[in-house]
């Protein structure tokens, strides 16, 4: 299970063979691990190198060392494995383009793996997802909160749970960086028609299991919400309210649009 260490500094290299374990599910949450004897014989290290590392997987909030007992790995211990990992991310976003373009990469390659893996049940999360998008926009709303709650299913579709923490950190940082511009796409004239049909396109490229044109037709979207947040970054949206033709009107069901 463990190997041998070889490297200077040894109790990182401890620390990153326990985190590998786990996120390969070799050591689950409430699993005890080796003592410090055992591991140091394993890997061919000093204990004090193993203690050395216990302490800082304790600090991470990856395991937790009980006096007479042992160390044993925590419950929340994925989610504080990738702490550090979203923490990276806000002190190195200096350009938010590049974190649109990460955006990007991601969401077109899930939107074809939900394409591929999707269960029915899957499939009526994003359809009823789409429905409250109609029914916030009746009741005055402008739509964002169906908006996440869509790209949130199809995220949970590609059946991944480190892609749903990796675009859990862009997400956050999205919303920090670009919160007010996020909400002034909604009010842009038509852009909620142009949204909701653009969604569309993807539902159902994702129900047909058409994984290349859901790539496609994610980008497309991403690629036009990603135009409006610049544009609006730089002084008001110009053009996007008449690219509403590039999109077409699609009707899930027949009383599925807006209102006139």
């Amino acid at each position: 299970m463990f190997k041998p260490v070889k490297t200077k500094k040894v109790y990182e290299e401890v620390i990153e063979q326990v985190k590998q374990l786990i996120v390969i599910g070799e050591l689950q949450p409430g699993d005890k691990l080796l003592s410090e004897r055992e591991l140091s014989e394993k890997l061919n290290v000093s204990r004090a190198s193993i203690r050395e590392a216990f302490s800082a997987l304790e600090i991470m909030g990856i395991i937790t060392i009980r006096p007479g007992e042992g160390s044993f790995v925590r419950q929340v211990s994925f989610e504080g494995m990738l702490e550090p990992l979203s923490f990276l991310l806000h002190v190195n976003v200096d350009d938010a383009m590049n974190l649109l373009e990460v955006r990007k990469t991601l969401e077109v390659e899930i939107a074809a793996l939900a394409a591929t893996r999707a269960t029915p049940e899957d499939i009526e999360e994003m359809r009823a997802a789409l429905h409250r998008m109609v029914d916030e926009v009746n009741d005055g709303e402008v739509g964002d909160k169906a908006d996440a709650e869509f790209h949130f299913a199809i995220l949970k579709a590609a059946h991944n749970p480190i892609l749903i923490k990796l675009m859990g950190a862009v997400s956050d940082l999205m919303n920090s960086t670009y919160r007010f511009s996020r909400q002034k796409i909604f009010m842009e004239e038509n852009m909620q028609n142009v949204l909701y049909d653009s969604h569309c396109s993807i539902f159902q490229a994702i129900e047909q299991k058409k994984p290349n044109l859901a790539r496609k037709t994610m980008g497309k979207h991403i690629t036009m919400v990603e135009d409006s947040l610049v544009q609006l970054k730089r002084g008001g949206i110009t053009s996007l309210t008449k690219n509403d033709k590039n999109f077409v009107h699609n009707n899930i069901k027949a009383d599925f649009g807006f209102p006139s």
